[in-house]
């Protein structure tokens, strides 16, 4: 069959009810050969079932990554808790151990100051005792040497 037109004179000519639905039949075989897809089309009824069991996936969709998306809310807010807990107890620890380093540091100067007395005390006793003695080993030869000049003029001097 090529066209409606030939259908329409094969229907007009059937001599009766059987040969007009053969005629029919043969135009709707010939109609799924040439256009397989109209078995496959959709009718809106279709549609719409499609379309609501769609928005219904959806919805689910939406409601589990609403719940994933509390969940890791949820786990962040603990995990930033857990870290602040972390950070604070640093900050102790840091604390502390600046108060023992400035305590240390105190101390070391306590020292110091003490070790700078000791040394300035052990210095001036040094300078005394080498004045002491340049005094007293200069003042010897003074001492020898007006000796020697004395025993010198009165062998001069004939004595």
């Amino acid at each position: 069959m090529t066209s409606v037109i030939d259908l329409y004179e094969q229907l007009s000519s059937a001599p009766d009810d059987r040969a007009r639905a053969r005629v029919i039949a043969e135009a709707f075989e010939h109609m799924e050969q040439r256009y397989p897809e109209v078995t496959d089309l959709a009718t809106g009824t279709a549609l719409r079932e499609t379309e609501l069991r769609l928005q219904k996936e959806i919805e689910q969709l939406r409601g589990e990554v609403h719940k994933e998306i509390e969940q890791l809310r949820a786990e962040t807010r603990e995990m930033e808790g857990r870290l602040q807990k972390e950070i604070e107890q640093l900050r102790g620890d840091v604390q502390k151990e600046i108060g023992e380093i400035q305590k240390e540091l105190l101390q070391m100067r306590s020292e110091m100051r003490q070790m700078d007395h000791r040394l300035q005390k052990e210095i001036a006793q040094t300078k005394g005792e080498i004045i002491k003695w340049t005094v007293t080993w200069t003042g010897g030869l003074l001492m020898t040497h007006a000796a020697l000049l004395l025993a010198g003029l009165k062998y001069l001097l004939g004595g």
